[in-house]
């Protein structure tokens, strides 16, 4: 509790500097704990296969960093492995330069260098540390962080740190690229897709359709397929050194790199003490859902007899992790069932969400954040009269919904948030929430209110819909945490107030904020002098869990000024979460990292840069914000090889964010031959201008004469998921195309393709009595999923008949 006063404290203070940078050195001859961790690849075996991964001092995870507060860290990190490697220790409050993330703020770690860390610990709690670059976290490189308060105030015997996580066999980067080509393949192998056999035996098939009108495959909770989850780098951890009545503090932390879980506990409720690293009002909790780069602290009492099962459950329920305390029969936890995807679409569906919100704008420099948030997510104006059942309102957790379009409705908490709020009570708050505004003051908010109760909100019908489907997401709030300390801050300071909506594409799997990557997007331009409050709605299927770098930041809740203070906070599919924060501890200087924690929506681009406004760190000369940047921009090269006994195709796409090369290539063993190259541009996610050169065999089923042409047109991915492809050729010939894919059985899909070219005599002669000449090309097929990169196929095309074989993916 010490701490957060401490904290609060140094938040509190009203900063006359335009800006100021905590002072870097043991100025203060604070006593010095001295650590060296070396980062070196290294064969690990973690889920039944040797494969290359990357250890720190020869361990995954690596070892727990232990401090106590008032300390000075001194931290020698060296490289030896054959790339650049990077440390950021996470939640730590310290100076810009050694936050660790290679250049933005500090140096990359070169292959053979060794980098010194130093920083005073002025904190204490439950922390971690983690490799910034690239996808090293997924390989391996993260480690706990554990600083003991100066007092100890909680009464406890022993502690366990549990650092939670998940493996893939696989190289990371090429989980990414299976990502963006948009392979079923992950979902498949952990038995989380929905193929269409099974929507329709469940009634759902209104709902798939519903989906498919809005470019969505259906509800998605997690992409990656994980052989193994680990709880301190095993999947079944015991510990039989706890003894009966013994009182353990378990600093649990999740490492993993795409994966949240739910955690249950056997023998009984414990108690939550702290969140990330912070204390919070002691509460009996036993399910808790912990975001990826959150840590809880729990207590728990061994029992006189058994021991207790510590589980985790991967969010998608596609596997599970145990740890157990003590000796003796096993006192289970609770086994949380894996999600009904179908279900929750149907749930959807009914509530009338708009989603397909673009992850990629065509005007990125156009401020159209407002514009979205009304488009997008619940649309509020079909939902009059609904009757939410036995449930009531938080005053929080409705900052951000707008009253006049919600008459006689009753709210399940923490289903929606609000943006207008005039005439509501808001208690225990000294805050006050407004309008969507760009600066604040508050002295010109009195009188604002908020005090909603479901009596006075008069709901009796509901159209149709039951709670149960707003209540979808609900278990996803904040508001058991409560701050043992009041975190409200002046009223008089003036709030700076800045809308993310949060934007996905799963087809090409590009993250974003209000529809701009990182790479297209400006800095956020913060300041000492004023509140910044952020809102984040989410208009995505996937929980984002957010952190900003050297920060701490109010998660507003139902507790209102007694919200809790977090460094990472996770968002739901299609929810708002609202932050602020005033200030850094005296650290107003530099730019700060501010991203989702899933690594591979932060590679996809999911972040920002979050920027005092000062002048950059001369000891950064040399190492370019825009390497960093490069990063979520990356080209990704992928293929596949159709060789079957009636054809032979090949066909290969490089792609990063707006630039796509595609290179196709069919030849029939009845000599029917045609090429293309061409070269595309994303104006938006779903539209994109190409040119190129095609080239075919000149008379069909004869290689003696080819005719090269220049082709130009648009490509679009229709409502319900077609890919239509228009365009025109330089003898002036029209061409249409139109496919799709569909997933009928697990592993078993469809496909087809109709393509009609007309040529009106523009540049050609046309026959004698002819208007027009035409030709269609048309196929249709099926094929197995073996394995990520083998298929069975069979297909027939008109011009090349009909056949099977093999598709091989690369």
């Amino acid at each position: 509790m010490k701490n957060i006063k401490n904290i609060l404290v140094m938040l509190s203070i009203p900063f006359t500097t335009v800006f100021a940078q905590s002072e870097e050195g043991n100025v203060n001859n604070l006593p010095v704990k001295e650590y060296t961790i070396t980062i070196k690849e290294a064969v690990v075996d973690k889920a039944g296969k040797k494969v290359m991964g990357m250890t720190i001092n020869g361990t995954i995870p690596g070892p727990t960093l232990e401090f106590t507060e008032g300390e000075y860290a001194v931290i020698y990190v060296k490289n030896e492995m054959s790339e650049e490697t990077s440390v950021h220790w996470h939640g730590l409050l310290l100076p810009n330069f050694y936050d660790g993330v290679p250049y933005l703020t500090t140096p990359p770690i070169e292959p053979g260098h060794t980098q010194k860390y130093e920083f005073p610990i002025k904190q204490s709690g439950t922390y971690w540390y983690h490799s910034h670059t690239m996808l090293q976290e997924q390989s391996g490189v993260y480690g706990s962080i554990v600083i003991h308060p100066k007092e100890q105030l909680l009464e406890y015997d022993k502690e366990l740190v549990l650092m939670l996580s998940d493996w893939t066999n696989e190289k990371p980067m090429n989980v990414l690229r299976n990502l963006k080509r948009g392979n079923e393949w992950y979902g498949i192998r952990k038995g989380t897709a929905t193929p269409l056999n099974r929507v329709i035996k469940r009634g759902a098939l209104g709902a798939q359709l519903n989906f498919w009108r809005q470019r969505m495959e259906g509800a998605d909770i997690a992409d990656v397929y994980y052989p193994a989850f680990l709880i301190n780098g095993e999947e079944s951890m015991e510990y039989p050194e706890f003894k009966p009545g013994e009182k353990v503090r378990l600093r649990i932390i999740d490492g993993g790199a795409s994966t949240s879980f739910w955690m249950t506990f056997g023998g009984g409720d414990p108690l939550l003490v702290s969140a990330d690293g912070l204390d919070v009002v002691p509460v009996k909790k036993n399910k808790t859902f912990i975001g990826i780069a959150e840590t809880y602290d729990f207590i728990v009492t061994i029992p006189e007899e058994g021991k207790i099962e510590f589980r985790i459950t991967a969010q998608d329920g596609s596997g599970i992790a145990s740890a157990f305390l003590g000796k003796g029969e096993v006192l289970p936890a609770e086994i949380v069932p894996r999600p009904d995807k179908i279900g929750m679409m149907q749930k959807m569906a009914k509530m009338d969400m708009k989603m397909g919100a673009h992850a990629l704008k065509y005007r990125p420099k156009k401020d159209e954040r407002y514009k979205m948030k009304e488009e997008y997510g619940m649309q509020m104006d079909k939902m009059q009269g609904m009757d939410m059942g036995n449930s009531e309102m938080k005053d929080d957790a409705m900052q951000n919904m707008d009253h006049s379009k919600m008459q006689g409705m009753e709210m399940k908490k923490d289903s929606m948030q609000q943006d207008k709020m005039q005439g509501m009570k808001m208690d225990d708050m000294n805050m006050k929430m407004p309008k969507d505004t760009t600066s604040i003051d508050h002295t010109k908010m009195k009188g604002m209110a908020m005090n909603m109760q479901k009596d006075a909100m008069g709901m009796d019908t509901m159209a149709g819909m039951k709670m149960e489907e707003m209540d979808l997401f609900a278990e996803y709030n904040y508001d058991y945490l409560k701050s043992p300390e009041i975190t409200t801050y002046d009223k008089d300071v003036p709030v700076k107030e800045i809308l993310l909506n949060l934007t996905g594409n799963m087809n090409r799997y590009i993250w974003s904020m209000n529809g701009v990557p990182l790479s297209e997007a400006d800095k956020i331009k913060i300041n000492n002098r004023e509140v910044t409050r952020i809102i984040f709605n989410n208009l995505t299927m996937m929980h984002h869990p957010m952190h900003l770098h050297g920060h701490f930041f109010r998660v507003l809740n139902e507790n209102g000024e007694y919200s809790p203070l977090k460094h990472t906070v996770n968002v739901p599919p299609m929810q708002k979460v609202t932050i602020e924060f005033y200030g850094n501890n005296g650290d107003e200087y530099g730019d700060w990292f501010f991203h989702c924690h899933i690594l591979y929506h932060m590679m996809g681009g999911m972040a920002r840069v979050v920027s005092y406004d000062t002048p950059r760190d001369v000891r950064m000369k040399g190492y370019p914000v825009s390497n960093l940047i490069a990063e979520t921009n990356k080209y990704y090269t992928w293929g596949m090889i159709d060789a079957a006994s009636h054809t032979t195709a090949l066909n290969v796409i490089s792609s990063n964010i707006r630039n796509q090369f595609n290179l196709s290539f069919e030849y029939g063993w009845n000599k029917n031959l045609e090429a293309e190259a061409t070269y595309e541009y994303y104006l938006h996610d779903y539209l994109r201008v190409f040119g190129g050169v095609n080239i075919e065999n000149e008379t069909r089923k004869s290689l003696d004469q080819f005719k090269t042409t220049a082709v130009v047109g648009v490509r679009y991915l229709t409502p319900y998921l077609f890919a239509l492809d228009a365009r025109i050729d330089n003898e002036l010939r029209p061409r249409i195309g139109l496919g799709r894919s569909i997933m009928l059985f697990p592993r078993f899909s469809v496909f087809g393709y109709y393509e009609y070219q007309i040529d009106l005599g523009f540049v050609n002669n046309l026959p004698i009595n002819k208007d027009f000449t035409s030709e269609t090309v048309w196929s249709a097929g099926a094929e197995y999923f073996l394995s990520r990169n083998v298929s069975l196929m069979g297909s027939y095309d008109n011009r090349f008949g009909g056949g099977g074989g093999l598709s091989v993916r690369f």
